[in-house]
């Protein structure tokens, strides 16, 4: 088992934590000093007033939106997943943007997303003429949906 080094960048952060035995995904907390108004539509950059060691580059941290703040509020993450690189040892931030008709006010402590780790592959790079022949070949979007 691997470790997930974890530090506190401001004295207030809270340590990401699982809510269940099975969650995939540790909980992110919003490490500000007064409540953040985010109007409809507005972005948002929340610090998370920690910073994190990968124990290797064969690992990814991502950040994900939590799931009842995106359907139930309207609160989202802003660039849909957030990348933390395994050489990143800055601040973690995360941008929510608010997708809803109402503004959102956003407390400090508040769970706002959900960081998972996970396995990267690291493919050597090759440039080619021609790629192989599929089925699908160069269907896009709704090409494998519904047929009549």
């Amino acid at each position: 088992m691997s470790t997930l080094k974890i530090k506190k960048v401001r004295p207030n952060a809270i340590i990401p934590k699982r809510a269940t035995s099975g969650s995939a995904g540790m909980d992110l907390y919003a490490c500000i000093d007064a409540p953040i108004e985010i109007k409809a539509g507005d972005r948002v950059m929340v610090p998370t007033g920690i910073a994190i060691a990968l124990p290797s580059n064969d690992l990814v941290a991502l950040i994900f939106a939590r799931s009842g703040l995106a359907v139930k509020k309207g609160i989202n993450l802003s660039n849909s997943v957030g990348v933390i690189d395994s050489d990143y040892r800055g601040e973690i931030q995360v941008g929510l943007i608010n997708q809803s008709k109402e503004t959102y006010v956003l407390e400090a402590g508040e769970r706002i997303a959900q960081l998972a780790v996970m396995p990267v592959c690291l493919p050597e790079i090759e440039q080619v003429d021609e790629l192989d022949d599929t089925e699908r070949g160069e269907g896009g979007f709704g090409s494998t949906g519904r047929k009549g």
